[in-house]
């Protein structure tokens, strides 16, 4: 994955988004080189410098929601050209729709 630095607010802010999920059976862990919350060793979503990507799936109506957001993207970890298309990555300007974000992913997750 194409390593960007976190700031600490954005690393304050996913590990928060982490604790609220805890009782949800989400860990914290390492995926795509990244701070990650895994289900069941699955990521849901990923720090990657001030942005969070979540895997919302393609066909989630959430994940239109979330790229209509001001600058979000497709999540692409590899920088070239090549974004996974169920996820989509959330910048911290708009960490307010993290937690719903979130909780989308996690019950994508668990279907």
């Amino acid at each position: 994955m194409e390593k960007r630095e976190s700031s600490a607010a954005a690393v304050a802010a996913f590990e928060n988004l982490g604790a609220d999920l805890l009782d949800a059976g989400v860990v914290a862990g390492q995926m795509f080189g990244a701070r990650s919350l895994l289900l069941d060793k699955k990521a849901i979503a990923c720090l990657n410098g001030d942005m969070v990507a979540f895997k919302l799936g393609r066909d989630n109506p959430e994940h239109g929601r979330a790229l209509a957001l001001p600058g979000a993207v497709l999540f692409d970890p590899s920088g070239m050209g090549r974004p996974f298309k169920d996820w989509v990555e959330v910048p911290l300007a708009a960490a307010g729709e993290w937690p719903a974000l979130a909780d989308a992913a996690l019950a994508a997750a668990r279907q």
